[in-house]
């Protein structure tokens, strides 16, 4: 334990830690949070949850991360540098979202809840800027020795981020005098506006941190930037416009689906997800189409787009299915669960302060303890078998939600569930954001690390937004089963990467330069 507390003062660890609290912040404000808000209101689960949704930038992250990487922010980039002057920016933008959110009533009629969306959607984009600057920031300070470490406390800062925006928003509004049956629009207002307060630990540190050395193979001029930004307009355009054109065929598709399968909720997803797709494919391939102009520059869009996805597949391509397996799921029993998990608590009993005293007594210190063991365990036994620990764990856990369902409120139970949580979580991320930045090349850390992340959370988030759906069909100790059972594919994958030895960590290490 000293060597670990040894690292927590070096200033670039501390840094880490408080970027890793920014981070943590808008997550819960998107769900948790939110939904508790929503709850009061009167809304119902199946809409509530689908605000989850607004963390679906989380999981498109990478079509933009070229951008963040290779575009300068103007005036930030130029006082500050590249990483630093997005960082700034963009958590100026988060500041501001949460501020919107919390200065609308979403009791005040359909045209409030659209507001609240669209500061929702905002909140969830900018905050998956800021992951994709705070995620190359990391690597690129980090090295092979420290980079355990420094996802650990970077975990612990995440975690100890969200317990401010889910218990800490939780204890001020409950403070205030909103429960249910008794909402006040003030209490979640007044809790909502400190939340964006928080967001200035993450404005000081990017002040104090160091920009990073970047590996910039070409330097290009304003026009070309200005061209690349274009196709990604013009590709962003073209997805909303095919999402949101699309409900006539996405209705006969769902209808054609019915004719097979009963299961509404199974439907619902698979449309959602064939939805997607097709904005996806179509923005691509228009974007692809616009890039052949003669105001394209092709090298860069080469360079910013295509390189570091070659270089992807050039160094895993014989594991890539089993990679993208890994990294699609590990996180899924885990999210699908979170969603609904605060709908859970106030379901059973208990009020904003019970909820709300255990996350912040017991949850803290098992956040701490998850996230500085899993760093110490990778270092001591390697990442793949750290990581099949915690998505064991993570998966029992669920059972304990399970049986709390069947048995009724229990403070003392609570406070055990939520600290088994709290700590396979934090464990879990550990060594998965370990895992991940090993996999990165450093010439393209953004843009690597950003499709990495996305690929983690964009099916759990989709079938998320279905978890109101769910509890509301099957009740809250069926969904658990269900979503304990989602982890199990996972581990039997990393039971067999363990077998074959399928990452070459250190030739991964080699590769980047």
């Amino acid at each position: 334990m000293p060597t670990v507390l040894s690292y927590l003062f070096k200033p670039k660890f501390l840094h880490m830690t408080l970027l890793g609290f920014v981070a943590g912040i808008p997550l819960y404000l998107i769900f948790s949070s939110l939904s508790l808000w929503l709850d009061q209101v009167g809304i119902a689960k199946s809409e509530i949850t689908y605000f989850s949704w607004a963390a679906l930038a989380y999981s498109f992250k990478f079509l933009w991360s070229p951008l963040v990487d290779r575009l300068p922010m103007p005036l930030f980039s130029r006082l500050l540098g590249q990483r630093r002057g997005w960082l700034l920016a963009v958590q100026l933008f988060i500041m501001s979202a949460i501020i919107w959110m919390a200065m609308t009533d979403p009791a005040a009629g359909e045209g409030a809840l659209l507001r609240m969306a669209m500061a929702t959607v905002l909140l969830g984009f900018s905050s998956a800027t800021q992951d994709i600057l705070i995620d190359a920031w990391r690597i690129e300070a980090s090295t092979e020795k420290d980079i355990a470490m420094l996802s650990s406390v970077y975990i612990v800062g995440y975690r100890l981020g969200m317990i401010t925006s889910g218990a800490g928003a939780l204890f001020i509004a409950g403070y205030l005098g909103t429960a249910v049956g008794d909402y006040q629009y003030q209490a979640w207002q007044i809790s909502y506006l400190v939340m964006a307060c928080t967001m200035l630990v993450g404005i000081v540190t990017t002040l104090m941190i160091k920009e990073p050395p970047t590996k910039q193979d070409l330097l290009y001029n304003t026009k070309d930037y200005l061209g690349v930004l274009l196709v990604f307009v013009v590709a962003v355009l073209t997805f909303v416009l095919i999402y949101v054109s699309s409900g006539d065929l996405m209705q006969w598709f769902s209808v054609q689906l019915s004719r097979g399968i009963s299961n509404e909720i199974l439907i619902d997803t698979l449309t959602v997800a064939v939805k997607l797709l097709l904005a996806l494919l179509g923005a691509v391939l228009v974007a692809k189409v616009v890039s052949f102009s003669r105001l394209i520059n092709q090298a860069m869009m080469v360079s910013v787009y295509v390189q570091p996805v070659a270089d992807l597949f050039k160094r895993h391509r014989s594991q890539m299915l089993l990679l993208v397996g890994i990294i699609a799921l590990y996180r899924v029993s885990d999210i699908v669960m979170g969603v609904s998990a605060n709908l859970f608590y106030q379901h059973m009993g208990f009020s904003l302060d019970e909820i709300a005293s255990i996350v912040k007594t017991f949850g803290l210190v098992m956040t701490l303890s998850g996230g500085l063991l899993g760093g110490v365990l990778v270092v001591k036994y390697g990442i793949l078998r750290i990581m099949l620990l915690g998505a064991i764990l993570s998966a029992l856990t669920n059972l304990l939600f399970m049986v709390m369902a069947g048995m009724g409120k229990s403070l003392w139970f609570l406070g055990l569930m939520i600290s088994a949580d709290n700590l396979s979580a934090g464990l879990a991320m550990a060594a998965f954001v370990g895992f991940l930045s090993l996999l990165v090349n450093r010439r393209f850390t953004a843009v690597q690390y950003a499709m990495f992340s996305s690929v983690m959370t964009l099916f759990p988030k989709i079938l998320g937004g279905y978890s109101g759906g769910m509890v509301e069909t099957l009740g809250f100790g069926q969904f658990f089963m269900m979503t304990a059972i989602l982890g199990v594919p996972v581990i039997l994958m990393l039971l067999y990467a363990m077998k074959i030895n399928a990452f070459d960590f250190k030739q991964a290490e080699k590769d980047s330069p």
